[in-house]
């Protein structure tokens, strides 16, 4: 069983690369927090153990036994956030900590046991996919509501937890998972949106239009 260390490391470079393409000693030092000298130590031994490759210029690469690894840590994070939020009735801004220790302590009759509780779902709290157990990913064909055309109504796919602050504040002015908005209006001197929310308008910022993913909605 691999330990809390290494899932950790698998697992956030897998979303590096999902997000990034390219990960580098620096950006995983960065990510995780952790020196580059101990980052690139850590990462001779994953390449030795087979669970990634590390070349100059590429970068470092799961293998495919190193990404369903991180698939299944992955797995494990999004469905104790779902417990978490349907079950024990969390914020979705208050689950990411919580998983990110439980995660390493799930067994897998645990994760079935909660799996089959929660009817089997294929996205966590905040829209992000459920991996399978057999490490299947499902993309979305979202795309970011700072992209989203004037005029149009999109509908929240996902949004970004990689910030508990900002989670709290689009709670508080209305969106959540499969709200309806409407683009009044993109302003081009900060790229900010005028948005109409259920009955009021409200003024979103770029960086967080940026974190909010929509599809369009047909009318």
């Amino acid at each position: 069983m691999a330990s809390e260390q290494i899932e950790n490391y698998l697992k956030n470079i897998y979303k590096l690369s999902s997000n990034e393409g390219k990960v580098t000693t620096s950006s995983l030092s960065e990510k995780l927090q952790i020196s580059p000298a101990s980052v690139s130590e850590m990462i001779k031994k994953l390449a030795e153990e087979g669970t990634l490759t590390h070349t100059p210029y590429k970068g470092v690469e799961l293998t495919e036994e190193g990404k369903l690894l991180a698939l299944r840590i992955i797995r494990k994070h999004r469905l104790w956030e779902m417990f978490l939020v349907q079950v024990l009735h969390f914020g979705w801004d208050e689950i990411d900590d919580e998983a990110e220790r439980l995660e390493h302590i799930m067994s897998d009759k645990m994760e079935e046991k909660i799996d089959h509780v929660l009817g089997h779902p294929s996205i966590d709290p905040h829209g992000d996919p459920i991996p399978t157990k057999d490490g299947v990913i499902s993309c979305s064909m979202s795309y970011p509501m700072l992209e989203a055309r004037e005029g149009t109504t999109v509908r929240v796919l996902r949004v970004s937890d990689s910030n508990s602050e900002m989670l709290q504040y689009v709670s508080s002015i209305g969106i959540s998972l499969n709200k309806e908005i409407v683009i009044k209006q993109k302003m081009n001197f900060d790229n900010s949106l005028l948005v109409r929310i259920g009955q009021k308008e409200v003024n979103i910022s770029s960086t967080i239009a940026s974190n909010i993913f929509v599809e369009d909605v047909e009318r």
